[in-house]
């Protein structure tokens, strides 16, 4: 089990670093093994700060992050079963090296004494289980590749590792329509065989069609999580709400009337106060407004 335990980053911002920013703000989840888990949330709600911190590329300043109930500490032994994929496939390579020097720094790293027959048969594995075929990967530039090549690449290399769990960044955002249910389908298998993937999107659709459970974050902080069936189709919270009611529809045109639904959702409830998850069905936790009464929780539990 990969979980975070009360996750907060802050950064020292303004001249001489006097102020503080926090991106994320006591944030807690679990990821098991061969399940997927949706970060959800608008750009700036601090989704990639806690993919980051995840994978150990920031520290956090307060809370711990721990697999199998040891403390995460990033290295070797940690990123042998942890790694991520990012938003844009090419700028995690170098252009003037070929695509496939990412396996041979893995091998280098990790594999230094594996024969070359041996080493060459666990790269046509990976890039079998992730469609690719050697022949028309192997040798390329990275501009000579798509950025699903790429992308799957990099899901490759992972592999050649214990790979457990998987960070999974906006990592169909830069792919046309096509290209991104595959690398979504993907994920599916790789689940199916037992990979925990934490997809973080601000695509709700993505996360919608992909995930067992989804985590929403606003401003660094969870404000409603639970199953994707209970979270996308008896949201509770307003900006849950706000998110859902913003998706476009092929039904309707921009201007229509569905199109004000969302304009009469109320903003976010962002004060101090607003600091109390609770669950307002099995495991369908919600964050309480500045405004909630007892009354209003009762309510919020008894929602269907």
């Amino acid at each position: 089990m990969l979980s975070l335990e009360g996750v907060t980053k802050t950064y020292r911002v303004g001249a001489f670093g006097t102020s503080t920013l926090t991106a994320v703000d006591d944030v807690s989840l679990d990821l098991a093994p061969g399940e997927v888990v949706s970060l959800i949330g608008e750009s700036g709600s601090g989704k990639t700060t806690l993919g980051k911190t995840v994978l150990g590329l920031l520290s956090p300043t307060k809370g711990r992050i721990t697999l199998d109930g040891e403390r995460a500490r990033p290295g070797k032994a940690y990123y042998r079963h942890v790694q991520g994929v990012f938003q844009d496939p090419f700028s995690c390579y170098n252009p003037v090296f070929k695509a496939d020097r990412v396996l041979t720094m893995i091998r280098n790293e990790y594999f230094p004494g594996v024969a070359d027959s041996e080493w060459q048969g666990r790269i046509e594995t990976s890039l079998s289980d992730v469609g690719l075929d050697p022949g028309q990967i192997l040798g390329r530039y990275p501009h000579q590749l798509s950025g699903g090549q790429l992308q799957r690449l990099l899901i490759a290399r992972a592999l050649l590792l214990d790979l457990r769990y998987l960070v999974a960044d906006e990592i169909t955002s830069m792919l046309d329509a096509s290209t991104r249910i595959d690398v979504l389908n993907l994920l599916a298998d790789l689940k199916a065989r037992g990979l925990g993937v934490l997809f973080v999107t601000h695509d709700l659709s993505l996360g919608n069609y992909i995930s067992e459970r989804a985590v929403v974050l606003y401003r660094g902080r969870v404000v409603e999580s639970g199953s994707t069936a209970a979270v996308f189709g008896n949201p509770l919270h307003p900006y849950t709400i706000r998110l859902l009611s913003s998706v476009p529809r092929l039904t309707s045109r921009w201007g229509g009337e569905e199109d004000t639904a969302s304009a009469e959702v109320p903003e976010p409830d962002d004060r101090k106060g607003a600091s109390t998850l609770v669950e307002a069905e099995p495991g369908h936790l919600v964050r309480r407004t500045g405004g909630d009464t007892d009354a209003g929780t009762a309510s919020l539990r008894s929602a269907r």
